[in-house]
């Protein structure tokens, strides 16, 4: 958490406020969350943090979200579990013991821009623009467009449990432990089935569940279980519709027989044994 739902929510409400902006300043709180990859050139940390350059894009593979200014340069943003990235009039009152580890001034009263992240498992990373799809090449597929051919190619040799094997960002980019767990309830597949064992027309079944799970929390705003807010500081929606997720011992919306609950990949895992099998 944040996932893919949360992290394009995030990327749409910043798109209005963002686009065209010129960054003028920033000011880094914390050097260590900021990284360069090996053999991008060597720059100052104003360069890194895009000042000076006017936005051009944001765009997103899985849970990165990345910044691209006028004259080639980038700044991916990683979310991690407790970070948010949100616009303001103003900088946030406080200072650093308050979780804010940048701020970006935006140009021409355009207010700023500010990451937080109270754990610090997320971070940002400068590199060149060209180097982005290099960059972004270890992560598999977006999982928005996502097609059962994929997941079978990639996975029906594996005996890994289904639901570690969607986890994983080097299989399909942006699933993690929520919607994974609503989208094999959707399939109807149990999340430790070995990929080997599923059959063939099990994978596009998933795939599409996958793809209408996410597209439909992308339109909620994402779900907020505790902090996450999207790029304005609204709550995601979606929450109200979970089928699963953070609902073991209650009744299955479908069959009406308690959810199962339990951990699967070192993550708490939620189904419903009479319906996945």
């Amino acid at each position: 958490m944040p996932e893919l739902p949360e992290v394009e929510s995030v990327r749409r409400t910043l798109e209005p406020r963002l686009l065209g902006a010129r960054v003028t300043a920033a000011t880094l709180r914390r050097p260590d969350i900021l990284s360069t990859p090996p053999g991008e050139p060597r720059a100052s940390t104003n360069r890194r943090l895009l000042v000076g350059g006017r936005i051009t894009t944001l765009c997103r593979q899985g849970k990165q979200l990345a910044m691209l200014t006028h004259d080639g340069r980038a700044c991916i943003v990683q979310l991690g579990m407790t970070g948010s990235l949100r616009w303001s009039s103003e900088p946030p009152a406080g200072d650093p013991s308050h979780h804010v580890h940048c701020i970006w001034t935006l140009g021409r009263g355009r207010g700023c821009l500010w990451f937080a992240d109270p754990r610090r498992f997320g971070g940002l990373t400068s590199l060149r623009e060209t180097s982005l799809p290099t960059h972004w090449a270890a992560l598999g597929p977006d999982a928005l467009s996502i097609s059962g051919a994929h997941l079978r190619h990639t996975l029906e040799l594996s005996r890994r449990a289904v639901k570690a094997s969607l986890l994983d960002q080097r299989t399909l980019a942006g699933v993690g432990n929520i919607y994974a767990d609503e989208a094999l309830f959707v399939a109807k597949l149990s999340p430790h089935a070995p990929c080997c064992s599923l059959p063939p027309a099990a994978w596009e079944n998933l795939a599409q569940a996958i793809r209408s799970i996410l597209t439909q929390a992308v339109a909620a705003g994402g779900s907020t279980l505790r902090d996450y807010r999207d790029g304005e500081g609204n709550a995601g929606r979606y929450q109200a519709r979970h089928n699963v997720y953070g609902r073991a011992g209650l009744p299955c919306p479908a069959c009406g027989s308690p959810l199962s609950s339990g951990l699967l990949a070192q993550r708490t895992t939620v189904w419903c044994s009479a319906c996945q099998g």
